[in-house]
């Protein structure tokens, strides 16, 4: 009889357990809050809390607990810190991921536990094909897709030649490669440069004038970004070789870069002024909540991320064990994008229209990024074929 009430006490134990473990949707956040690109990381964190804000901070009636978890912008710290959340914390989703190396260094730890991750920036060209997963999926792009934009507007301009410059780790090199599989004009050389520690670009921007390029396409995100302009400016080159980039100018260097952005065209899959509801309502509150400072495409990719989770998790009715039925829900795409409707590839990478930015003077007089024209439409990565999913 004390067997029997033993037994009757510890399977109650274990249902209560069970029941405790899953009155929270416990979500894991890498991405990097240290160091001069902490500025990136900051704003994806603002902006997935605001996505939380929007949804009460709930899904599915159940409260959400985030862990915030620093990379420092080193692939084996990500790959750490991602170990730590799948297997210590148990999280039920991972979001985040700036740096595609950072990614690339985590993604195994992921897929092997049949986590999902959400990759809100990184797109690795690998990640789109041979290593898709049905249990990762992305709310950016795959890192080709806008440096490859930029191409067809380099065509539509008439550009004839250019020379090429990019930080030399996997999203770099993807970039180059991206904006080299539209590009019909003549490249007369390519620079990678050491990442994330080189800021002079002195040699680079010396070399690019020597080739007799038209033009000079980047790819330099945060402080390297600020950098390669500011030189580029001051070495004389804005008026004799115009530039083209991708990631290089946003609300987050743009206050850094000042007027030497100005005249400096990029192209990106969300931009502050899209025009639909969803869109005005998160570039306002943003500004509200974090007064003097501006929404970027990293903060849009978070904040569209949190939303993804929750409409998987509303689908399955809290319960997240339902791993087949939050991947179906997921590969709809069926929320209110901040970008407007997209669509998911067979790789879970965003099928979606990219866009003309350029740098203006608002109304209040600063600078900011205004949607020029949409250059190309509903656009899929062009590694989706090697992707082993159906």
């Amino acid at each position: 009889m004390r067997t029997a009430f033993w037994l009757a006490g510890a399977a109650a134990l274990v249902l209560a357990n069970q029941a405790f473990a899953g009155d929270t949707i416990k979500i894991g956040f890498v991405s990097t809050f240290s160091g001069p690109t902490a500025v990136i990381g900051n704003d994806m964190r603002n902006s997935f809390e605001l996505a939380l804000d929007h949804i009460g901070r709930k899904m599915d009636g159940k409260p959400v607990e985030v862990i915030y978890e620093d990379d420092g912008q080193k692939p084996d710290v990500g790959k750490q810190k991602t170990e730590k959340l799948v297997q210590s914390d148990k999280v039920d989703f991972i979001v985040g991921y700036i740096w595609s190396n950072v990614l690339l260094a985590s993604l195994k730890t992921a897929v092997d536990s049949q986590t999902f991750l959400i990759s809100a920036n990184a797109g690795p060209s690998q990640l789109a094909g041979e290593l898709c997963s049905p249990y990762v999926f992305s709310t950016s792009w795959q890192n080709d897709q806008t440096p490859a934009a930029m191409g067809l507007y380099m065509n539509q301009k008439g550009v004839k030649s250019v020379f090429l410059i990019g930080p030399n780790y996997a999203a770099g090199k993807d970039m180059l490669a991206g904006l080299k599989s539209t590009f019909k004009g003549e490249v007369k050389g390519e620079e990678y440069t050491v990442w994330p520690s080189q800021l002079d670009f002195s040699a680079e921007l010396s070399k690019a004038r020597a080739s007799g390029a038209e033009s000079i396409f980047v790819f330099y995100p945060g402080a390297a970004g600020v950098q390669f302009l500011n030189q580029y400016a001051q070495a004389g080159l804005k008026s004799t070789m115009p530039l083209y980039t991708a990631f290089t100018v946003d609300e987050l260097s743009l206050p850094l870069q000042k007027e030497n952005a100005l005249g400096v065209p990029g192209a990106q899959e969300w931009v502050n002024d899209l025009p639909n509801e969803q869109n005005k309502r998160f570039v306002a509150d943003y500004r509200k909540k974090y007064p003097n400072l501006r929404p970027t495409y990293y903060g849009a990719q978070a904040y569209d991320a949190a939303q993804l989770i929750n409409s998987a998790v509303v689908a399955v009715k809290g319960d997240t064990s339902k791993k087949d039925a939050m991947k179906a829900e997921m590969e709809k795409a069926n929320f209110k994008s901040l970008r407007g409707p997209f669509k998911y590839g067979k790789n879970h990478i965003p099928v979606q229209s990219f866009y003309l930015q350029d740098v203006v003077k608002d109304g209040e007089g600063q600078l900011s990024l205004k949607t020029v024209a949409t250059i190309v439409e509903n656009d899929q990565d062009r590694f989706h074929d090697k992707c082993a999913m159906k």
